[in-house]
């Protein structure tokens, strides 16, 4: 009797294990939204960048005008893709992490969108997500006058702070390294 018990449990804990298993599958929404979203954006940043483009130089206006438009646009452009590459990082990296390795990828040996942990994806995304706020910042500070001194405080302000988050991020991403290619030689010193 005991024996039927067991194993009726067992089969229980079976079917349910693969339920939770297969529940990571609801994973696949936010993949192929992510993916849309990022063809999104990169449409939106080529339109942006071929507006830059095809905009005239017009004898009558100031040409610092339209350079500033030019540079805006294509600046936008360029946050646009940054940010459909946040997008495009995040659908593969919690692809792999959740559904499947795509094999594909392996065979490229591309590193780029390679993530073995939720860490090392949140790792790549703040770093993209810090140059589009860069190049964000760029495009406002090309539109900014400046009509107090309190302007320029804020401007070297903004310019500091990007400086310090990119070298943070900079010593971020070599720390993991050295810690990995110390405890490498550690484990061949004592081997």
């Amino acid at each position: 009797m005991n024996h039927k018990k067991t194993k009726k449990l067992k089969k229980i804990e079976f079917i349910f294990e693969a339920f939770i298993w297969n529940f990571r599958f609801f994973i696949l929404a936010p993949v192929i939204f992510s993916l849309l979203s990022a063809l999104r954006f990169i449409v939106i940043g080529t339109i942006d960048i071929w507006s830059g483009l095809v905009l005239g130089f017009n004898g009558e206006k100031p040409a610092k005008e339209v350079t500033l438009k030019i540079v805006s646009y294509i600046i936008g452009g360029v946050d646009y893709y940054l940010i459909g590459i946040v997008l495009f990082i995040f659908a593969f990296g919690i692809y792999e992490l959740f559904i499947s390795k795509i094999y594909m990828r392996h065979e490229d040996y591309s590193s780029i969108l390679q993530s073995h942990t939720l860490e090392e994806l949140k790792v790549k995304l703040v770093n993209v997500i810090v140059v589009a706020l860069i190049v964000s910042l760029f495009k406002q500070m090309l539109n900014l006058e400046i009509q107090q001194i309190s302007d320029v405080v804020y401007i070297a302000s903004a310019i500091l702070l990007i400086s310090i988050s990119q070298y943070l991020l900079h010593l971020n991403h070599i720390s993991p390294q050295k810690h990995q290619t110390n405890s490498q030689n550690n484990h061949h010193n004592s081997a």
